[in-house]
């Protein structure tokens, strides 16, 4: 059985914009991904807050980088890992243009094709997905983390996802084209959504592990 890892943030754990909880398996689209795709297992790794490389200084443990190898290694061997970051590094408090995000990213995607955690120590397939726009819009005392200037980042990350994977040769799904973030939060997404992430996934890895 090919396996698959997800590696994301809150929109891969699945955390539901209504209340803060997290969706169960039948509506985030991980847990959809793997409804549809019986033959494959799929392995759900993501973190409410994940950064790419950056260390939170209100929230502790959120740095990808420093966990990415270690479960790399634990879930071998991986046919495929899946990419979703750069939200949370769209923060206020990381000051980040989109060139800083996208650069974190790509790092986390060197990382992962040098890791030789894929079928005989050889690279794995690697899938980066550029997440949907933020569309924060709430007054800054409900959420402090995110504004204006998140958003526009945000909206530029997809050009920078699209050269750099390009550049590494491994795939590439632009999810704002297929997704959108929730009017009740603007990070988050609904569960109509993750039904229509779910779908554009199972595509996209049909293509390349078929």
């Amino acid at each position: 059985m090919k396996r698959i890892l997800c590696f994301g943030d809150s929109n891969t754990w699945g955390y539901a914009p209504k209340d803060g909880y997290r969706f169960d398996e039948n509506t985030r689209w991980t847990g959809l991904l793997q409804h549809a795709l019986p033959q494959y297992k799929i392995i759900e790794e993501g973190l409410n807050g994940r950064t790419a490389l950056w260390d939170d200084p209100i929230e502790g443990y959120k740095n990808g980088k420093e966990y990415l190898i270690p479960c790399l290694s634990s879930q071998s061997p991986l046919d495929l890992v899946i990419l979703m970051l750069g939200t949370n590094d769209c923060k206020t408090r990381f000051a980040l243009t989109s060139s800083d995000v996208a650069s974190g990213v790509r790092e986390l995607a060197n990382l992962i094709l040098a890791s030789g955690c894929g079928p005989e120590g050889k690279a794995p397939r690697l899938l980066v997905m550029c997440p949907p726009f933020l569309n924060y819009t709430r007054e800054p005392d409900y959420c402090s983390s995110f504004d204006d200037r998140s958003n526009q980042v945000s909206r530029e990350l997809p050009a920078k996802y699209a050269r750099f994977t390009r550049e590494l040769g491994c795939d590439y799904l632009d999810l704002s084209q297929v997704a959108v973030t929730s009017q009740k939060d603007g990070i988050h997404m609904d569960a109509d959504q993750h039904k229509k992430v779910a779908e554009a996934v199972k595509e996209k890895v049909l293509e390349i592990l078929a």
